[in-house]
């Protein structure tokens, strides 16, 4: 995500995760650049609030989860090099995709490895 920050080359497939917060002084929607050779789709959902953040810009796992179901095929190794908070990697988790992660940043390394071991302690929910 924050494709529109860099100056990337041309691409057809952009992936746009629409907040559906238009009142805000941010962002009401993020790009991510891709090389995909697909069309546009946008992921809508609503930045939950109330969840606790480890992340100055943490993303929804639901918007990880889409993502892996419209772009990875089942045996993808999924390869996250700006883990942040985690999502990635619990979206993975969740849909059965072995990943490699890595986070520069020692305190958000921590917080996402608390993370994802808490969510692999609290087993599936769904």
């Amino acid at each position: 995500m924050g494709g529109n920050y860099f100056n990337l080359p041309p691409t057809k497939c952009y992936l746009i995760w629409d907040k559906l917060d238009y009142n805000s002084d941010f962002a009401s929607a993020e790009l991510a650049w891709t090389s995909f050779d697909k069309v546009v789709k946008t992921f809508r959902h609503a930045r939950n609030t109330k969840e606790k953040r480890i992340h100055p810009t943490q993303k929804p796992i639901k918007l990880y989860r889409w993502t892996l179901s419209n772009y990875a095929t089942k045996g993808d190794k999924i390869l996250d090099t700006h883990v942040g908070s985690g999502s990635s990697i619990i979206a993975c988790i969740e849909e059965g995709y072995d990943y490699l992660g890595f986070e520069i940043d020692k305190e958000y390394y921590d917080g996402a490895n608390k993370r994802i071991e808490d969510y692999k302690r609290q087993g599936k929910l769904f």
